[in-house]
């Protein structure tokens, strides 16, 4: 099974920029669509964009191309570059593997990191 360890948070001033990267482990991450999503205290996880298998990205309508998504298979790497920071960025961000190889995917087969911290201040 695949693992994911994610890494890169920190807290940073509004208008910066972080490059979040997604360790993958176990099965080849070939075979999967990826994914970012981020937790804000209080709220709901949300997914911030799916890449598929093939490297297609589908992101969320608040990126507002502010979010890139890039996976690197020799690298065994996902990175999420997220650009002109806001203090509403402040969240969890998790990787996401599997339940499919193609976005959207299925809620029941993903696999999860641990999470990396964002904190955004003004």
């Amino acid at each position: 099974q695949v693992q994911l360890v994610e890494s890169g948070g920190g807290s940073v001033r509004t208008g910066g920029s972080l490059r979040l990267s997604c360790t993958v482990s176990g099965d080849p991450m070939t075979q999967y669509a990826m994914g970012w999503w981020r937790q804000a205290a209080g709220k709901e996880r949300e997914e911030v964009v799916c890449i598929s298998a093939g490297g297609t990205p589908i992101y969320s309508d608040f990126t507002k191309g502010r979010f890139t998504i890039r996976r690197s298979h020799s690298e065994s790497l996902v990175y999420l570059t997220i650009d002109s920071l806001e203090p509403e960025d402040t969240a969890m961000y998790y990787c996401s593997a599997g339940g499919g190889r193609t976005c959207p995917t299925s809620a029941s087969q993903r696999v999860w990191g641990q999470g990396t911290q964002v904190t955004v201040s003004s």
